[in-house]
């Protein structure tokens, strides 16, 4: 989604890797996130809720902050970050559902200093738009369904994206870029 917002545009793609925290013996069940470039994010009262201490957390923690370095390695290929600040950035996330991720991304964002941003997803439950919503200039949803149990519900096709497609894009991205 965000390849064909940037080329439409005709606006610089990059990638800001977040990584979904679960909770110990339940991995989709989503605590918090860690961002590329250190900013992590813990819902405390949700690891409370979930009947989990922030120790308790410490190995989840440490295997997603390792995922996230091996994929901006892989993705950016040496390649720095897109300088973001005093820029309009728009975030793109094919959905979201409680939004603990993509609020993390957002926050690590902001940090960068943008004059705007914007948040493009695909789809969400009504109460996290609502949530998301006071964290950036403008949130565009193109699908709000009321009753929402995951995202992948409202794919016809959900994959994964691979690690080397995402290369495959940005290389593409910044060629188109160039002439």
């Amino acid at each position: 989604m965000a390849f064909e917002i940037a080329t439409r545009l005709g606006a610089p793609l990059d990638i800001l890797i977040v990584r979904k925290v679960g909770a110990p013996g339940n991995p989709e069940y989503g605590l918090g996130a860690v961002v590329e470039g250190g900013t992590r994010f813990l819902d405390e009262p949700r690891v409370r809720a979930a009947g989990h201490t922030l120790r308790d957390l410490g190995p989840t923690i440490a295997r997603e902050v390792a995922e996230v370095e091996r994929r901006a390695r892989e993705y950016r290929e040496g390649r720095p970050p897109v300088d973001l600040k005093g820029r309009t950035v728009i975030v793109v996330d094919d959905g979201v559902a409680t939004g603990g991720t993509v609020l993390a991304a957002l926050r690590a964002v902001r940090a960068r200093e943008p004059r705007r941003v914007v948040l493009a997803l695909g789809v969400a439950p009504p109460d996290t738009v609502e949530t998301l919503r006071p964290e950036v200039d403008d949130l565009v949803v193109l699908l709000v369904p009321i009753t929402f149990f995951a995202v992948g519900e409202w794919y016809h096709q959900f994959s994964q994206v691979s690690d080397d497609e995402v290369r495959q894009l940005l290389d593409l991205s910044r060629a188109r870029r160039a002439t």
